[in-house]
C-alpha cells in the first residue's frame, strides 16, 4: 500500500452547472439584447454599464467556481489540504488529538461553519475525515473516498 493518501475533488453536480450556466447564459443573452440591438432587458433595465458590469462579475464567479478544487493529501507525518483558490493549510498529526471518518450528513457545499463537527470542507457528499486538534479546534475534510481512506489511515496506523 502507498505512504501518501491524495484526493482532488471539484464540484461536478449537474443540476448546479445548469443553474449557474442558465444565470450566466441569460445575462449574457439580456447584456447582447440591450448593448448591441437597443432592446431593453427586463422591466426595470440597468443602464448599459452596469449590465456590463454585473455580466462580467457573473462570468468570473463562473470560471473560479469551475477552478474550486478540494485537494487532500495525507502522509504519516501530516494532513495537507488545499480549497483551491481560498485557502490551504496543513496539519501535523502531533497536532491531532483524534480522527474519525463520519457521515455528517447534508450540510451545503463549500466551506460550512457553525457545525457540530466544527468547519466542514467540502465539494459533495456528506462523508469525511473529522478531525479535532489538540487546540480544541474541530474540523472536517470531505471525500468521496472514504473507504480507501480509512483503509489507508488504518494501514498506516493513525486510525
Amino acid at each position: 500500500m502507498t505512504s501518501v493518501f491524495t484526493e482532488n475533488q471539484r464540484f461536478s453536480q449537474w443540476w448546479l452547472w445548469i443553474l449557474i450556466l442558465g444565470i450566466v447564459g441569460l445575462m449574457l443573452y439580456g447584456l447582447v439584447q440591450q448593448v448591441f440591438f437597443g432592446v431593453e432587458f427586463g422591466n426595470q433595465p440597468m443602464s448599459d454599464s452596469g449590465l456590463i458590469l454585473f455580466s462580467f462579475v457573473l462570468v468570473a464567479f463562473a470560471v473560479i467556481f469551475a477552478n474550486i478544487r478540494l485537494r487532500t493529501r495525507i502522509d504519516k507525518q501530516a494532513i495537507g489540504m488545499q480549497f483551491t483558490p481560498l485557502l490551504k493549510r496543513t496539519y501535523r498529526w502531533d497536532d491531532v488529538e483524534s480522527a474519525l471518518i463520519i457521515s455528517y450528513g447534508f450540510v451545503g457545499y463549500g466551506i460550512r461553519l457553525g457545525s457540530k463537527h466544527g468547519i466542514i470542507y467540502n465539494v459533495n457528499g456528506n462523508k469525511g475525515l473529522a478531525l479535532v486538534l489538540k487546540s480544541g479546534k474541530k474540523l472536517v475534510i470531505g471525500t468521496q473516498k472514504p473507504e480507501e481512506l480509512e483503509a489507508f489511515l488504518m494501514a498506516q496506523g493513525l486510525l
